[in-house]
């Protein structure tokens, strides 16, 4: 009788599972779609083609070259990528670098976020949002009535 109730109880369990896991996929792919038109919007606002927002690191390029200086694309990449590399290493030295390495990239993705709020004639507020709520921020930016201003806006 408890074999019965348990092979029912795990098959509950799994399907419960399985149809979370479709659910959480299908989120995803629906954030991301969303994500990628309402860069592709703010693109072609900035007089860049949209279809660059469809690439994976070529976006982040472009989305410098819009409100900063691509100089600073690669400068987060590189602490992004130098702190993955570190934190592989391990121990406190590995650990100590991979860190600053990460703080390094949050700070240039936070300084990033504010220049592009600038761009558009926004500011500190409009920055939080592009941080904490980015997918309703950049759609926001995309359809609404703001206006590229330039990157030294």
């Amino acid at each position: 009788m408890f074999e019965l109730y348990d092979s029912i109880t795990a098959g509950f369990a799994g399907g419960v599972l399985a149809a979370a896991s479709i659910v959480s996929v299908l989120v995803s792919i629906v954030s991301y779609v969303l994500i990628v038109i309402g860069w592709w919007k703010i693109f072609t606002k900035a007089g860049e083609a949209g279809w660059k927002s469809l690439i994976p690191f070529y976006n982040g390029y472009t989305i410098s070259k819009i409100c900063w200086e691509t100089k600073y694309f690669w400068f987060t990449l590189l602490a992004a990528v130098a702190g993955g590399i570190f934190s592989g290493i391990g121990g406190v030295i590995g650990g100590l670098l991979s860190g600053i390495c990460s703080i390094a990239t949050l700070v240039l993705y936070v300084m990033m976020n504010y220049r592009l709020s600038r761009s558009f004639g926004h500011g500190g507020g409009y920055t939080l949002g592009l941080i904490f709520i980015q997918w309703l921020f950049v759609l926001i930016l995309g359809f609404g009535s703001s206006e590229y201003q330039g990157k030294d806006a």
